[in-house]
């Protein structure tokens, strides 16, 4: 059988989508994804959380005990509760642009800068999109090909379909949230590469 993608990211940035209180993804690329580097290269996936005991450091304050900060595991099972649809991308290479998004995302300014500079091509790659909260979270066993520093995996492909998620925001919530990143965007002349419309994983 085929399997489906998954976006590895912190539990507590998995937790924030599934709850509606983040859309944007703020990324450089972990450093086994290959010669050409990160790309957000799948428009709809899996968000399998990862642990990361320094995560709450790196978010700005108020997040603790808000958020789950650790995979949802029993022993050897990992556990999925929420998917993301992408509806746009894009390479932001000016950092006062960057620092305008202080709002849609959760980090500390300092690592959104750390991000910025890494390697010798300056910027992150930005996407928005629709999270999606399983009613029931999806488990199955872990595999040692689920590891690695890299952003996609595939998982088994017995997912979960949309009839089994709910919209982590409304339609109107959402609308908005998009809006206010549309005029962001405008605003710079930031080109962005768009998704198309979902289809069932």
């Amino acid at each position: 059988m085929l399997d489906v993608i998954a976006f590895k990211d912190w539990a507590a940035v998995c937790d924030a989508m599934g709850r509606g209180r983040l859309s944007l993804i703020v990324r450089k690329g972990g450093i086994a994804e290959g010669r050409e580097g990160f790309q957000f290269k799948h428009s709809a996936f899996f968000l399998y959380p990862t642990a990361y005991h320094e995560q709450m450091a790196k978010l700005r304050p108020g997040l603790a005990g808000v958020l789950q900060t650790s995979p949802a595991t029993r022993d050897d099972t990992v556990e999925i509760r929420d998917f993301f649809r992408l509806e746009w991308a894009a390479t932001i290479t000016d950092w006062p642009a960057v620092q305008a998004l202080e709002s849609f995302h959760l980090y500390r300014e300092e690592v959104v800068r750390e991000r910025f500079d890494s390697d010798d091509a300056p910027g992150v790659q930005v996407a928005f999109g629709r999270a999606y909260r399983l009613i029931h979270p999806w488990n199955f066993p872990a595999e040692a090909r689920f590891g690695g520093c890299r952003s996609w995996i595939n998982i088994p492909s017995d997912a979960p379909g949309l009839s089994s998620m709910t919209p982590a925001l409304t339609d109107a919530q959402h609308a908005n949230r998009a809006a206010e990143l549309e005029a962001w965007l405008a605003r710079r002349e930031i080109t962005v590469s768009r998704f198309p419309a979902l289809t069932q994983p």
